[in-house]
């Protein structure tokens, strides 16, 4: 697949791709490959769903996971904030996903009651990898400090 349609967006490194679909009679079908559609090695996978309306998942950044989002069925919104520009995006397609690198904040809300979020990531879970305050994050991000962990 070299049909790749990739946007860049106002913060750093957060990519917008629509990953190719093929729709027939029998219904549609997205593909997405890896090291190509999914700009980095996958290393374990979750899923995320039955979130209450007023739920809110993510609210962290990581040290040196990547990951990739994908609304796998209903709609879900996604904020993603270098510490500078900060910008909201909606997932509701399956052929869509948000590149989210390290080192930016991130936090899913609005799911809809069918929602199924997908989330890639470059890495096994670490708990050392999260950074899990926001003033922590402005402050790692104003020192240049990056992959640490507490």
């Amino acid at each position: 697949m070299s049909d790749l349609d990739v946007q860049q967006t106002t913060v750093a490194g957060v990519t917008v791709h629509k990953l190719p679909e093929v729709n027939d009679p029998r219904g549609s079908l997205s593909v997405g490959e890896f090291d190509r559609s999914v700009p980095f090695k996958v290393s374990r996978y979750f899923l995320v769903y039955g979130v209450p309306e007023d739920g809110v998942r993510g609210d962290h950044a990581h040290f040196r996971c990547h990951q990739f989002l994908i609304a796998a069925k209903g709609t879900i919104h996604v904020t993603a904030d270098d510490g500078v520009n900060k910008e909201e995006f909606i997932l509701d397609k399956a052929n869509m996903g948000i590149h989210i690198p390290p080192m930016i904040w991130g936090s899913q809300f609005k799911y809809s009651s069918d929602a199924v979020l997908l989330v890639l990531a470059s890495d096994y879970y670490d708990n050392k990898d999260y950074v899990a305050s926001y003033e922590e994050f402005l402050a790692h991000i104003r020192s240049g400090a990056e992959g640490g962990g507490a």
